[in-house]
């Protein structure tokens, strides 16, 4: 099973969540690395974890007060080889296509900055969207996506068993995507255990559909009862950054 890193942004820095109360998050303070700079804390996680794929949440898009794409675009070329799952509060297909094009824009800027050999033009992290239940309004946007190529992922996310979000995906599988996370905001930097009875009722509906979960994981322990939940993998931060695992 796959140990998936988190970074949170918000106001420019990398930040430790608290049972999804954002206004309760404060710049990390991480036994990886110094400081709470995004690229930092986001390469420090990628070599603790060994993993190829990284999860950003980019508070401040899914608040309405402003975005990251500068900070995006530098892992971007900071992680040429990882795969961005970025959630930024998508509500359409639309606010995919225009954060991304931002990304694209900085990271353009970035690269005039850099000497390229002529055979080795730069490269830079694959991009994928989390349409999180929270913000999208419209199924539509998997759809888009999808023909768009950009393999989108859809996060169920739930709050004291409730899903939120003005539409619900959930009740219907078949416009569930390849890929589906199961979010229980409120295990989230809980060190409160994975939810495991939602995430087995998610997987029970997903058919061939890689499923992962998000939030409570504390050891090693944990990351064996997810595994044996038929878990692809899971969404984990606080205990990399507190070396519990």
């Amino acid at each position: 099973m796959n140990v998936i890193p988190v970074v949170d942004l918000l106001a420019g820095r990398a930040v430790r969540a608290v049972r999804g109360q954002r206004s309760a998050y404060r710049p990390i303070q991480s036994s990886l690395c110094a400081g709470s700079d995004p690229v930092d804390i986001a390469l420090a996680l990628l070599a603790a974890s060994g993993s190829r794929t990284l999860y950003v949440a980019d508070l401040d898009a899914i608040l309405a007060h402003g975005d990251h794409a500068s900070a995006l675009a530098a892992l971007c070329i900071a992680a040429p080889d990882v795969e961005l799952w970025i959630d930024a509060g998508f509500a359409d297909y639309q606010d995919v296509r225009a954060l991304f094009e931002r990304i694209e824009s900085v990271a353009q800027r970035l690269d005039t900055l850099a000497e390229y050999a002529a055979d080795r033009p730069p490269r830079r992290a694959t991009l994928a969207p989390v349409f999180g239940t929270e913000s999208l309004r419209s199924v539509d946007a998997l759809r888009c996506a999808q023909d768009a190529g950009l393999a989108p992922i859809l996060s169920l996310d739930y709050r004291a068993g409730q899903q939120l979000g003005p539409a619900h995906p959930a009740d219907d599988p078949a416009v569930w995507p390849d890929r589906v996370i199961v979010m229980t905001l409120d295990h989230v930097g809980s060190y409160e255990g994975p939810d495991l009875a939602s995430f087995a009722r998610i997987r029970a509906q997903a058919g061939e559909r890689s499923v992962f979960g998000a939030g409570g994981i504390r050891n090693r322990d944990d990351l064996g009862a997810a595994e044996q939940a038929r878990a692809c993998g899971w969404l984990v931060a606080s205990a990399l950054h507190d070396g519990q695992i």
